[in-house]
């Protein structure tokens, strides 16, 4: 007994998978996790030693009205040269701000790695007390590390 083919012309099954390509996705984007999103954009020699910009993002679904981390930065040996306390100050929610920090005495090259050590500061309604470290995210523009 012959066996028994099907066979799909080809013009039929690029039809069929050109209706398939072409039909609207209905999946939903998952919203993203409430963040807290900081930028080292740049570090660039200053009058008074090293400039270090930021930029820096609340998505955390509530104001802000106290930031501020202890940061260390690295020398280019990979040994800690100085602690200090950047304060941030009032970050609105869903808003973007530019901060500089004027660092005296620092070398900008000799910088290795800047690591923010811990939150001194997270205050804000409805806004945990872990927040500040537990959702932050760091991205980096300059060639130097920048991690917690």
């Amino acid at each position: 007994m012959p066996k028994a083919t099907t066979l799909i012309h080809p013009l039929a099954s690029m039809m069929v998978l050109s209706l398939v390509l072409g039909m609207p996705s209905y999946a939903q984007e998952a919203p993203s996790a409430p963040s807290l999103e900081l930028e080292l954009n740049a570090t660039q020699p200053s009058d008074k030693g090293c400039r270090l910009t930021f930029v820096v993002a609340n998505k955390l679904g509530s104001d802000l009205s106290k930031a501020a981390f202890e940061i260390a930065l690295f020398n280019d040996a990979g040994v800690v040269d100085r602690l200090t306390v950047l304060d941030f100050k009032d970050l609105p929610k869903e808003k973007t701000k530019v901060i500089r920090f004027d660092l005296a005495g620092v070398d900008c090259a000799r910088i290795s790695r800047v690591l923010i050590n811990q939150a001194t500061e997270c205050a804000g309604a409805d806004v945990e007390p872990g927040a500040c470290m537990g959702r932050l995210k760091l991205n980096s523009r300059t060639d130097t590390v920048f991690s917690t």
